[in-house]
């Protein structure tokens, strides 16, 4: 995933913008047609405002969401990491390498008590320890580790309205 554009300050959103978010959020796969028509806009004005809304760095990406129980990986873990002192500048290569490991679906860089939070798609929970134990047990930067299973996950996205 290509790194998301820095924004400085908020976007200018005026309410057409909110309509065509709140709906691709809602179904991204909705055809520009339903899209413009759920904004009260012109097609063509439709798929300048969604390109403008892309390059602009609003909208980062579209994206399916997949129900990992159909693929097998009915658990779910939240992995909080702590780095070494003496391993800061470790940092960015660490959050890489795991920010592509198959199973991460989000990696969170914290400040507080954690330095990293991890959420995990897994088969069970000897797949959660060895990925804990082969990841970041093994990996010299990190000084800590505690895992929490997810029992239920519930997405609603950032709020447009």
């Amino acid at each position: 995933m290509a790194e998301l554009k820095r924004i400085q300050t908020p976007a200018e959103l005026d309410d057409i913008d909110r309509i065509l978010l709140a709906q691709l959020q809602a179904d991204a796969r909705m055809t520009n047609s339903r899209l413009a028509q759920a904004a009260g806009i012109a097609e063509s004005t439709c798929v300048v405002r969604v390109r403008s809304l892309v390059s602009r760095g609003i909208i980062t990406r579209f994206t399916a969401d997949v129900n990992p129980k159909a693929l097998g990986l009915g658990l779910q873990a939240l992995i909080s990491v702590n780095i070494r002192p003496g391993a800061r500048t470790q940092i960015p290569a660490f959050r890489e390498e795991i920010r592509v490991m198959p199973r991460v679906v989000q990696v969170f860089f914290l400040g507080g008590a954690e330095d990293f939070i991890i959420h995990l798609l897994a088969e069970d929970s000897d797949d959660v320890r060895d990925f804990v134990v082969e990841n970041l047990s093994a990996n010299p930067a990190v000084a800590s580790t505690r895992t929490s299973m997810v029992f239920e996950h519930h997405y609603n996205g950032p709020g447009v309205g």
